[in-house]
Order: C-alpha cells, then sequence, then structure tokens
C-alpha cells in the first residue's frame, strides 16, 4: 500500500470516528414490535396509512419506505416503487440504515432493505396551509451515514418547514459499475431521485409544499445536490439547492472532498471487487454477486466510493457540467467550514505522522506528487517547529474544500442566485472524545450541531453558540421558503460577497482576516 493510499485510509477512518460521535445508534435492523409513542398521529400516503408519533410542537414519521427493498435481482438494480400496504404501518422508530461497516452504525448493518426516509414536520403544517420543504441528503464518504442521525426537529419549529431525511444505497452496492449492467456507477444516485419523486408525489399529506423543495446535504450529501444539479434525470424533482462542505468541483486527486470518476474507472474497480469475493471468472459475474453476502461485499470493497460520470443519469463531471453552465437553474446556498482539513490532519498526526520541518516536504510530496507542486507547496506553507499539524490542516482545507467551494460559487453564480457562507466558530464543540494534537478551529461537519441534533442528543453549546445556531436555521429556512435568506431578524446576506458564521460576529468575510491561498491552488492547477 502506497504512503497516500494510508494516509487516505487513516483520513476515512478519522470521519467513521466522527460519525460515531454523533450518533445515539439508530437500530442496524428494521421494527421488530409496536412502538409506544407518547401520542400517536396518522397521515395517509399513496401506499397506504403511516402512524407517527406527536411530540412537543412537531410530528415525526420514521421508516417511510420510498422504493422497493434492492435485494435479490434487485440488488444493482434501478430503484423500483414500494410495495402498498394494507393496515396501518408503525412509523414510530427509525428503519436500518444501508449496509456499512461499524461507525455512525453501532456494528454496522447488513441490511439491504433499507430504502427509507424520515419525515419531521411542524405543528400547524397541514395540506390546507402547507410549508416548504427540505431534503436532507447525509454524508460520509458514499460508505457511512443514515438519514436517522439527523434529528431535524429545530429546524421545523423554528423554521416552520419540513425536514426529509434519506437513506440511500452506500459503498459498492450503491455506486458497482460492470459492463452491461444498467444504471452503473449511480445506484445511490438514483435512490435520492426515486426519493424526492416521493416527496414530490406524497409530501402534501405530511404538510409540506411540493412546489418548494430544497434539496440540501453536507460532504457526500453536498456533492450529491451537486450530482443531482447536473443530472438531466433530476430536472424539476427540487427548486432549491443546499450545499455544505462538498464542492462540485471535488477531483479524484485531492481525495478528502467527494468527487466522481469517470465509468471506465468504476468499471475497472467493479472488476477487482468481483475478483476479491470470488466472482471475476464466473461465467455469470452479476449473478454471482448478488449471491455474495453483505458483509464479504463490505470486507472486500475499496474504502474511497465516487459516483460514475459518463452515464446516463450522470452523463458529465458535476465539475465540467456546472463549468459549461449544463445544470438546472435553482438557486444555492453554498458553503463550507474555515478549517476543513484540520480533523484529517490531527487524525494523521496522532496516527503517527508527525509534521515537522523535516517531515513536511515528504508528506507534501505524499498528497501532491506531480513534479514541482510538493515544493511550491512547502514554499507557501511553511512549517514551524510547533504548528505543522494546523499549516498540514490548513493545505487539506485549502486545496480539497475552501478554494474548491469558491470556484464552484463562482461557477455557479454567473448562472443562478448564490449566497455563499464560511462557519468559523473557532470554539465549535469537539466531536469526539480526548484532546486533540492541536486546536481544531471549526473543523468538517463541525456546523451540523447548530443545524440538527445529531443522533438526538442535546446540543453542548454556550449562549452565543446557541443564538449562532438559531440565525442559522432561520437563515437556511428562510432560503428554503423565499429563495432568498435575508430577514428582518438577522444581519443582512449579500450575494456579493460570503458571509462568515461566527457567534456573536456575523459579518462578510471581507471584514474578517482568512488565510486561505486560492489564487496559489488555481496557479498549482
Amino acid at each position: 500500500m502506497t504512503m497516500h493510499r494510508v494516509l487516505t485510509t487513516l483520513g476515512c477512518a478519522l470521519t467513521a470516528v466522527l460519525t460515531t460521535a454523533w450518533s445515539a445508534g439508530p437500530p442496524a435492523g428494521p421494527p421488530t414490535g409496536p412502538a409506544r409513542p407518547a401520542a400517536a398521529t396518522t397521515v395517509r400516503t399513496h401506499d397506504g396509512p403511516l402512524r407517527g408519533a406527536a411530540h412537543d410542537g412537531y410530528r415525526t414519521f420514521e421508516g417511510i419506505p420510498y422504493a422497493a427493498p434492492p435485494v435479490g435481482r434487485l440488488r444493482w438494480a434501478p430503484p423500483r416503487p414500494a410495495a402498498p400496504w394494507s393496515g396501518v404501518r408503525d412509523a414510530t422508530r427509525p428503519a436500518s440504515a444501508c449496509p456499512q461497516a461499524a461507525g455512525e452504525v453501532p456494528g454496522g448493518s447488513t441490511d439491504e432493505d433499507c430504502l427509507h426516509l424520515n419525515v419531521t414536520t411542524p405543528d400547524g403544517a397541514a395540506p390546507a396551509r402547507p410549508r416548504p420543504v427540505i431534503v436532507w441528503l447525509h454524508g460520509g464518504g458514499f460508505t457511512t451515514g443514515t438519514g436517522s442521525s439527523y434529528d431535524a426537529h429545530r429546524m421545523a419549529t423554528r423554521g416552520d418547514v419540513v425536514v426529509v431525511t434519506v437513506n440511500y444505497r452506500l459503498g459498492a452496492l450503491g455506486f458497482l459499475a460492470h459492463g452491461g449492467l444498467p444504471g452503473s456507477g449511480t445506484f445511490g444516485l438514483a435512490d435520492q431521485q426515486a426519493a424526492l419523486r416521493w416527496v414530490r408525489a406524497e409530501i402534501g399529506a405530511f404538510g409540506g409544499d411540493a412546489h418548494k423543495v430544497t434539496l440540501a446535504g453536507e460532504s457526500a450529501g453536498g456533492y450529491s445536490v451537486c450530482a443531482q444539479l447536473a443530472s438531466p434525470a433530476a430536472e424539476g424533482l427540487f427548486d432549491r439547492a443546499v450545499i455544505e462542505s462538498g464542492p462540485c468541483t471535488g477531483r479524484p486527486d485531492r481525495p478528502f472532498a467527494p468527487s466522481s470518476v469517470p465509468l471506465s474507472t468504476a468499471r475497472a474497480t467493479g472488476t477487482d471487487l468481483a475478483a476479491k469475493v470470488g466472482c471475476g471468472s464466473a461465467r455469470d459475474v452479476l449473478a454471482c454477486l448478488r449471491r455474495v453476502h453483505v458483509s464479504r461485499l463490505l470486507a472486500a470493497q475499496d474504502t474511497d466510493q465516487q459516483p460514475a460520470y459518463a452515464t446516463p443519469l450522470l452523463p458529465r463531471d458535476p465539475a465540467a457540467a456546472i463549468a459549461a453552465g449544463r445544470f438546472h437553474r435553482v438557486p444555492v446556498l453554498l458553503g463550507g467550514n474555515h478549517d476543513e482539513g484540520n480533523g484529517w490532519a490531527a487524525g494523521i498526526v496522532q496516527a503517527g505522522n508527525p509534521v515537522t520541518p523535516g517531515t513536511w516536504p515528504d508528506v507534501a510530496a505524499t498528497f501532491f506528487p506531480s513534479p514541482g507542486q510538493a515544493k511550491a507547496i512547502v514554499r507557501e506553507y511553511p512549517v514551524h517547529r510547533t504548528d505543522g499539524g494546523p499549516v498540514f490542516g490548513a493545505v487539506i482545507g485549502d486545496a480539497d474544500f475552501a478554494c474548491p467551494t469558491a470556484h464552484t460559487g463562482r461557477l455557479l453564480a454567473a448562472q443562478v442566485p448564490v449566497w455563499s457562507y464560511e462557519f468559523a466558530d473557532e470554539h465549535a464543540p469537539p466531536l469526539t472524545p480526548g484532546a486533540p494534537p492541536f486546536p481544531l478551529g471549526a473543523p468538517h461537519a463541525s456546523e451540523l450541531p447548530y443545524l440538527f441534533d445529531l443522533g438526538g442528543r442535546p446540543r453542548d453549546l454556550t449562549a452565543a453558540q446557541h443564538r449562532l445556531a438559531d440565525t442559522m436555521i432561520d437563515y437556511w429556512t428562510r432560503f428554503a421558503r423565499t429563495a432568498d435568506p435575508n430577514g428582518p431578524s438577522s444581519p443582512h446576506w449579500s450575494r456579493q460577497t460570503a458571509l462568515s458564521l461566527a457567534p456573536d460576529r456575523v459579518v462578510p468575510t471581507h471584514t474578517v482576516r482568512l488565510r486561505h491561498h486560492c489564487a496559489f491552488w488555481d496557479g498549482l492547477g
């Protein structure tokens, strides 16, 4: 294994640790008996009635199937409609997470019957008085995550919106490519589109406005929003877009941010997977693969997973599609965090890879092997005696997130309204236990507890951070309502400059000192 692969794997492992820290542990299996919520509430969908749970100011409906279980011959098939049910279906507990290794889901999951979603709706929302809808796509590197980790009741009640969180196929089950296999490389993206079609058809029964749907996501979920912007098949399925820490111009050679790969590359990965699980020489490779147990597929799949382009669902790399102006014309709210790379840098340092003036050239060359790049990076980002970790974090953050996000914003803004932000709470609550080797500031995913109760856990925020959380929810939900985040209760957000989001300091970024070296990265190529 190359050092590049070792360090990338360490970074992915750190992401799994982070997601573990958020989660209260949704069950790996489906509900096995009737739940006993404090109060029940019923909604009728086209597939049948659902019994949800009534809470103080909001209602939840969990584990709703939006597509048929992708099992048997439907493994690696485009999503099919869910079967109707008779009687009242219990929707008071989350259903299974899609198959994944242990991490965000304690013990992992091997249950392929996972194409479910969850709805949180505020009291007062009704078909006669519909509310805007936010559809949330979770992150996790296209290998981990589940919609039920995101408790959306604060967003629903404060913002007066309906929130839908979605499961979609992950890993090799979501993105396998093979010659002659329809949907190759994009099954997870197709699931997201099936969920959006379900929202258009059904959300009115929950008090949601099917004509005001915002597609939102973070990290791999944010990049999924980019892919849906570029997918012809997603036309008309959503009306606004929110992209958090998942820039549309991600590249495979910048391995910490999500990206897509050509279909040819995805097929080569699929061929390797088939060989690893003993199906490479089978007469019918796909039939053989469909008989392989999920746990064996999870063990054999690559750590890195990406959607494939040059496919019917995703004809172009999202970066190329957006640069060419070939994307759906919807308003966009876009941003990232000030210290995106620090979490990965800290994990790599703690794993026994110190960044010192002596090791820094080799570390830089590991990630940027093209001739001359590492030397240029070492000159632009010098490491002194004790600042190696933060400098390495700044390189990861600038190269993979901050500068691609700024580039994405410029490309989108040439065609549609764009509001850009940078989450900059330097004292954001840590997502993992224990002391990091250096202060992390506002690393990747640190904005999420300001929008959601991750795993249903109460937030550990100061009074000023609570105010920032309320401000962010106000911005996000006003954008969902009017396609403009501005309102009388929050500082003005101009489309001409990004907004810096910090406790008691929500100001345009040009008024604060930023350290991103985007001109350098633009010149480096």
